[in-house]
């Protein structure tokens, strides 16, 4: 099978060979550099259920605290979750969240860093992803309106490509 990206059109897919069948990426020959990525998003909620999690008083536990650990973990097993990812060696996994009354709800930031052959979006993205869900599980007693939206890569840096920022964004990773 050939290792060689496919032309379709203007664009190259990368992740298909001559036939077009999906195949992960060969990253053995590309330099192990520095990379960083982040990742945002929020869940909206009503006021009420921002109390809760702000006062810890939901029946399971720290959202909060919860929420993050679940990023982290996330972070690290992207490859068993998305097909063609792969394992990368993550040197730091940072999950913020901040309560914000004026969603309300909570913003995530999740950022991740590597030395590696390739990015870590993925990670960033999953990291936020399952922060997010796991705030919607542990307060949906109180609230199963809440709605997780705007989850994007926000910052980007190192590889072959470079640096990114998202337009409208001052994150930078």
């Amino acid at each position: 099978m050939s290792d060689t990206p496919t032309e379709r059109g203007n664009a190259t897919l990368t992740h298909a060979d001559a036939h077009g069948t999906a195949r992960m990426v060969d990253v053995g020959a590309k330099p192990a550099t520095e990379r960083r990525a982040t990742a945002a998003g929020a869940i909206r909620m009503q006021p009420a259920t921002l109390e809760l999690i702000r006062a810890n008083q939901l029946a399971k536990g720290d959202v909060l605290g919860v929420a993050r650990i679940a990023g982290i973990m996330a972070a690290k097993r992207t490859s068993e979750l998305v097909p063609l990812c792969h394992p990368i060696p993550l040197t730091h996994v940072d999950v913020d969240l901040a309560l914000d009354a004026s969603l309300p709800g909570v913003r995530v930031t999740a950022t991740a860093a590597t030395v590696a052959g390739t990015g870590v979006e993925m990670e960033a993205l999953t990291a936020a992803t399952i922060a997010l869900v796991t705030i919607y599980d542990m307060a949906k007693s109180a609230d199963r309106a809440m709605t997780i939206e705007s989850v994007r890569v926000t910052a980007k840096s190192g590889g072959r490509s470079g640096s990114f920022v998202a337009p409208g964004d001052d994150a930078r990773a």
